[in-house]
């Protein structure tokens, strides 16, 4: 089966496994790997992404058209050999994701396609791996995505880094410092909108586990310019827009601001206060947040703030001139902002701006100032203020990220990686002393990159003896020598034209560098230029050759901005100062200093040499951005023009192998392995011949021998890769069986330790327990034979057994409820205390049980028992009604007349069964209702009272013995509201009675009778109710005039 691979939008190659399956990554830990050579063959389809791998790679256009065809597919990282070529974007094409961040984590350099995170990974782990200090040097003209590319690399050694022992306080300041320095340090130019305005310089410190501990920033020549001048279309510093867009009101109140930037002289020369691109408000937000990170107190904001107010303030202070020509303040209230916002003095501020102070033989004297020298005062104080404000706040960045903790180990345990992010280099339509200075720091840095890559490639390739095709490149050292030549250099000659005495002018300047360097390749002016060129150059201004192009510079203030004098008087106001920043920014050490300061090129020539000396310390990797158009828009291909920055970038070359390949490859091949005994040369041969490599492909040196393919090498660490994996199984396993045998004999040996003791424990409780049991049955036995003797110690223990058994017995045999009488013999010596015990038992089951029934259950149970207490025994029906419930009443409320309850007012009904009653004289029967109530008896006809028999009058209830259902109420004689006893007949006679002689309160006064029962049917008048036994129930009226009453009769009783 063919391989089949795919490249995808963003360079990388994924494997095809099915037309209709997913695909999966052929490239770095996810995904299944190819051979590197398969793997770059595919990834060159856009080009190629390692021009060393070019055919023609010394070619400018092959070059170039390259770049185009990567950058049209949005691939814009290509590799030279180890250097990263990066062309900005414009635009954010989603490749810095965390995802993005892992896939080029810990990846060979070439595994993946070209990226700045690739870059990044190899300096970390060389950092770690090596222990040796590393830097990142981002090079490139002004707009190509340095800044950005710098902020990239911290943002991946933040999210990827292991977090510091305590906390990511470290990693938040380093991401943060750099809004904060953008803001005070970056402002919009001719070719950048964010154009770093000084030079950055970064060190960050990790520990021995690779966490971020601590950071140094180094800046380099501020353009202080810009805060007093800017070109037409660009504008001064961020910050002074963040404040006046996005500042609170209390806070411009405060400062005495308006929010409006043409306000303000020093914001309104370049006509460009509002960039699309760029959004001030939020900007102000993100600064704000970036300081609270970095350790800055509400005070020091307000303080820091004030100067910055305090500097727009300066640029609207205007002059008159007097009668006597001198400068007179006329912006009384900007003076006044200014004194607040300064903490100095109003009259010591005004006589500064408009006096200069001199020292002649001793004597200060002071001499007034004209319109022309007032301006130049006041926008050197302007410059001043806001360079000195920047240097301390890149010193108070600096205490915050330096270690805090006293536990961390010191510098020398440490290393560091540094971070270059310098100007771009510059070519304006107006070139004065900055870009001047600025492309000096380029042509230096270049010098640097050619003399630790290309230069030094190509000696080495002379030192080995290795034939190589030249690669012309421009070196740059002329022109460096041209700047910095001592006596002769172009900054010598600025200074010493500054220094000597009589009248030096910019014209001056340029006439003795006519006069020095006037026959340098590099150097050219007016006067020195033919016919042709002369309609090119000013009389005022001079070219240099750089190594990327042509570059004109006006001479106009290149005298002033290297002084950068500052009256004494205007420094004793300022040290006078009691604005905390201000008076660290202005020493007053300064002013009893007499030597005369050196001059800004000299500073910062001295400067760049110290920063080549610390990037030569270290090992450097190199990032070269492009910028691919002018107009800073995306999708715009390169213009031809591109070449000029491809200068000293590209070259050719062979894969140098140093001297110990044989301990590295070793185990590629049979005779080199374990170990080579011979030479290393020939250990080399033997090494190279065994992998096949072909005669074009590498070349023998002296002592190095150079492979001319990258994919060769690849190929090679691919089979290195594999064969560590197989060795490190064979260790692996080696080690494991020795590690588990060992641990196994160690277990085994704790083992038997432990089977012993235990072994030895368990026959100590064996025996024990064994002795144990016979004194036991012993005991028993002996005291069996004495059980029926008073106690004694022999039969002691027999008797407690017997009794604890009888208890344990007990336990398990106690009555489960009431009604059951079942009872575990007891022992003759614990009858009594038997007794006792059950008597409890059974309480307690009776109390548990009253606990557990309701109050309906109970009134049952009571009506019940008093049912009980009456009628058994004694009436033949009482079985039959035992079982069933007594309820609370045998009418509903619908059955009872409204007319009857409307009789009966308040008494509520307590009871209403339906009765028959029969009559005194004839004995008919009659149907009623008979209600019981809290004070009488009821009888009730359909709607009508009958008969109510008060409980007081009713004498007794009489009943027969038999099981009819005839009852007969007693009632008094002597009352005549009365008819005479009443004669009933109920279904439910034990209930109604019961229920009756409850509410009556007559319990006693039921009276069962055998035969007869005599009741009262009138006045003076009786009646007899004859009972007899028979089959079934029959009530008639006897010839007698008795009624008669026959009632079966039921053994239960």
């Amino acid at each position: 089966m063919a391989l089949q691979v795919e490249l995808i939008p963003t360079g990388e190659i994924i494997r095809v496994v099915h037309p209709h399956r997913p695909c999966k990554l052929a490239l770095g830990s996810d995904g299944v790997r190819v051979t590197m050579e398969s793997g770059l063959t595919a990834r060159d389809r856009v080009g190629v992404q390692d021009f060393v791998l070019l055919e023609n790679f010394t070619s400018e256009a092959a070059f170039i058209e390259n770049l185009r065809r990567r950058f049209r597919e949005n691939l814009i990282y290509t590799y030279i050999g180890p250097v990263l070529v990066s062309v900005n974007p414009y635009r954010d094409l989603q490749i810095y994701s965390r995802q993005h961040m892992e896939r080029y984590r810990g990846v060979s350099f070439y595994e993946v396609p070209p990226h700045l995170f690739a870059v990044a990974d190899t300096v970390y782990r060389a950092l770690r791996t090596e222990r040796r200090d590393q830097a990142v040097m981002i090079s490139g003209e002004s707009g190509a995505g340095k800044t950005e590319a710098t902020k990239r690399l911290l943002q991946f050694y933040a999210e990827t880094c292991p977090a510091p022992k305590r906390g990511g306080a470290v990693r938040d300041r380093l991401l943060q410092s750099n809004p904060v320095l953008e803001a005070f340090g970056n402002a919009k130019t001719l070719r950048n909108d964010n154009s770093s305005r000084f030079g950055k310089y970064m060190d960050v410190q990790f520990d021995f586990k690779g966490a971020p501990v601590g950071g140094h920033i180094l800046s380099y020549l501020l353009e202080k310019s810009r805060v007093v001048h800017q070109n037409h279309g660009e504008r001064n510093f961020h910050i002074f827009y963040q404040l006046l867009e996005g500042g609170e009101e209390e806070t411009l109140r405060r400062l005495g601001l308006e929010r409006n930037p043409q306000s303000y002289l020093y914001l309104v020369k370049g006509q460009c206060a509002k960039v699309s691109s760029i959004n001030d408000k939020s900007d102000w937000k993100v600064v704000r947040k970036a300081l609270a990170v970095i350790d800055f107190t509400e005070d020091e904001v307000e303080d820091l703030l004030s100067i910055v107010a305090s500097v727009l303030h300066l640029g609207n202070i205007h002059f008159a001139a007097d009668e006597e020509s001198n400068a007179q303040v006329t912006t009384e209230n900007q003076l006044k902002y200014l004194t607040r916002l300064l903490s100095v003095e109003g009259s010591t501020l005004r006589e500064a701006l408009t006096h200069r102070k001199i020292i002649a033989k001793g004597e200060e004297l002071l001499s007034p100032l004209n319109l022309e020298q007032a301006a130049y005062a006041r926008d050197a104080l302007a410059k001043a203020v806001y360079s000195r404000t920047f240097s301390w706040l890149v010193g108070k960045i600096n205490r915050s990220l330096a270690s805090k903790d006293v536990d961390s180990p010191s510098w020398r345990s440490t290393t560091v990686l540094g971070l270059l992010d310098i100007y771009g280099f510059e070519v304006f339509q107006h070139n004065s002393f900055e870009q001047f200075c600025i492309n000096y720091c380029n042509e230096k840095l270049q010098q640097l990159f050619i003399e630790l890559t290309l230069k030094s490639e190509q000696e080495e390739y002379e030192a080995e003896g290795i034939a190589w095709e030249p690669v012309p490149y421009f070196n740059n050292k002329v022109i460096c020598d041209l700047v910095e030549e001592k006596f002769k250099g172009i900054i010598s000659i600025l200074d010493e034209e500054c220094l000597r005495p009589g009248e030096a002018t910019d014209l001056t300047f340029l006439e003795k560098l006519e006069d020095t360097v006037k026959h340098h390749p590099h150097f050219l002016t007016h006067k020195l230029a033919d016919q042709r060129t002369r309609k090119s150059l000013g009389r005022g201004e001079f070219r240099l050759l750089h190594y990327a192009g042509e570059v004109t510079y006006s001479v106009t203030g290149f005298l002033d901005k290297n002084n950068d004098l500052l009256f004494r008087n205007l420094k004793e106001t300022m040290c006078s100062s009691k604005n905390p920043i201000m008076s660290q920014c202005f020493d007053r050490s300064e002013l009893s200093d007499k030597k005369r300061p050196e001059t800004v090129a000299t500073q910062f020539k001295m400067s760049l040499l110290q920063l080549v000396e610390i990037l030569q310390s270290k090992e450097p990797a190199y990032v070269r951005c492009i910028k691919p158009n002018d107009a800073k828009q995306p999708g715009r291909p390169l213009p031809p023009g591109t070449s000029a920055q491809r200068q000293g970038a590209a070259w050719g070359g062979a894969v140098c192998i140093p001297p110990p390949l044989v301990p590295r490859y070793k185990s590629l091949c049979p005779e080199t392995w374990p170990s080579w005994a011979g030479r290393p040369q020939d250990g080399v041969a033997v090494l190279v011949r065994h992998l096949g490599y072909k005669p074009e492909e590498y070349k023998m040196g002296r002592t190095k021998i150079f492979i001319r393919f990258p994919k060769t090498l690849f190929a090679t660490e691919d089979a290195l890769e594999l064969r560590r994996q197989s060795l490190a199984t064979k260790i692996q396993a080696a080690w494991r069986g020795f590690h588990w045998r060992q641990k196994f004999l160690r277990a085994k040996r704790s083992a038997i330790c432990i089977q012993s003791w235990w072994r030895g424990t368990l026959g100590r409780r064996k025996a024990a327990k064994r002795k144990w049991a016979a004194q036991t049955i012993r005991r028993l036995v002996r005291g069996f034979i004495l059980r029926h003797t008073p106690r004694c110690p022999e039969n002691a223990f027999f008797l407690d057994h017997v009794r604890t058994s009888f208890l344990l017995r007990l336990r398990r045999q106690l009555p489960r409820n009431v009604l059951d009488t079942s009872w575990p013999t007891p022992p003759p010596a614990l009858r009594e205390a038997s007794e006792l015990l059950r008597e409890l038992c059974v309480k307690n089951m009776v109390w548990k049980y009253c606990r557990s029934i309701s109050p309906e259950w109970k009134q049952q149970l009571q009506q019940k028992a008093v049912a009980s207490e009456i009628f058994k025994g004694k009436k033949d029906n009482y079985p039959q009604s035992v079982p069933r419930l007594f309820i609370s009443t045998r009418l509903g409320a619908d059955e009872i007349s409204p007319r009857v309850l409307q009789a009966l007012g308040s008494e509520p009904i307590q009871y209403a069964v339906p009765v028959v009653k029969y009559d005194r004289k004839g004995y008919k029967p009659r149907a009623r209702q008979l209600l019981l109530t809290p004070n009488a008896v009821v009888i009730v006809e359909d709607a009508k009272v009958k008969q109510r028999i008060d409980y007081a009058n009713l004498t007794g209830i009489s009943v027969s013995s038999l099981s009819d259902n005839l009852f007969v109420l007693h009632v008094h004689r002597e009352d005549n509201r009365q008819k005479g006893d009443v004669v009933l007949q109920s279904d439910h006679v034990i209930e109604t009675l019961t229920k009756t002689a409850l509410s009556a309160d007559r319990v006693n006064n039921i009276n069962i009778n055998q035969g007869s029962i005599t009741f009262a049917g009138g006045p003076g008048r009786d009646g007899t109710i004859d009972f007899t036994p028979g089959s079934e129930l029959v009530i008639t009226k006897a010839k007698n005039g008795h009624l008669a009453v026959v009632a079966p009769r039921f053994n239960s009783r």
